[in-house]
């Protein structure tokens, strides 16, 4: 008899930009792109389609339907990818993209029953060492 895994993976999960600002602990709001100076400006062109956006959120307000599917489906594993760094540094590196989701928000993760986040290596130093996964509030190595 042949035994089955269930996973779920997903990649690209952005939790900063405008959805760190309508969770409990909004972060600095400073973008450094070409063109949009501020996260709140996401939330207001959010609010322009969909209509107002209540703040703050419970933290599974971000994944909508998907948290029933999830427990629908019951995987092993749950498996993301982040595509924002997680850290209140403001030592970012000049690469055009710097988005960034305040450590306090990290309530979206376990809303989500996350097993394991992996931070996309492209994004792992835009803050910097002091902005890098380890300095997070993670206990130092002895």
């Amino acid at each position: 008899m042949k035994e089955s895994l269930t996973l779920f993976l997903c990649g690209d999960v952005m939790l900063g930009r405008g959805i760190d600002h309508i969770l409990p602990h909004p972060g600095d709001p400073l973008l450094r792109e070409l063109y949009v100076g501020s996260a709140q400006t996401y939330v207001e062109l959010a609010e322009r389609v969909n209509g107002p956006i209540p703040a703050p959120v419970h933290f599974s307000y971000v994944w909508g339907d998907a948290l029933a599917e999830l427990r629908h489906a019951a995987p092993q594993a749950r498996i993301v990818n982040l595509e924002t760094s997680i850290t209140q540094s403001r030592d970012y590196a000049p690469k055009g993209i710097n988005y960034k989701m305040n450590p306090e928000n990290i309530g979206c993760l376990t809303a989500a029953e996350v097993d394991c986040c992996v931070l996309a290596n492209n994004h792992v130093l835009r803050f910097r060492r002091s902005g890098a996964p380890g300095n997070i509030g993670c206990p130092k190595p002895a």
